[in-house]
Order: C-alpha cells, then sequence, then structure tokens
C-alpha cells in the first residue's frame, strides 16, 4: 500500500492511509489475529461474514431489480 506525502503534509496522508487501511480491512484483520481463534469460532465467524454478505446482496438487488 502506498500513500504519497504532498507539501510535507503528513497529517493528511496519514488520514488517507487509514482510510484506505480501513476500507481494505487491515484494522479488523489486525484485530483478529491478536489472540487464537479456536477453529469452531472460526466457523461460525466465517458464516456469519457470508450470511451478512449474502444479505446485504439481496438487499442491494432488492434496490436495483424491485424483486
Amino acid at each position: 500500500m502506498e500513500v504519497f506525502v504532498r507539501d510535507n503534509d503528513i497529517n493528511a496522508a496519514l488520514r488517507v492511509l487509514k482510510k484506505k487501511m480501513q476500507r481494505e480491512g487491515t484494522f479488523r484483520e489486525m484485530k483478529r489475529r491478536r489472540s487464537y481463534e479456536k477453529p469452531s469460532e472460526r466457523r461460525a465467524r466465517e458464516k456469519t461474514e457470508a450470511v451478512r454478505r449474502y444479505r446485504k446482496a439481496m438487499r442491494k438487488r432488492f434496490e436495483r431489480e424491485g424483486y
């Protein structure tokens, strides 16, 4: 990941970097890897994430197509 600093404005570059990392999910990944996650917890988390993604896709589809 790369962020360019313009006119020595480091604060703006940090804001851009944080926004990129947030969008990419880097912060969530770091938080998740801080401690060990049991395989059963991992499966449950992945299943809930999949359900969330599916529901979001269905909401968008319903808005676009109307059914």
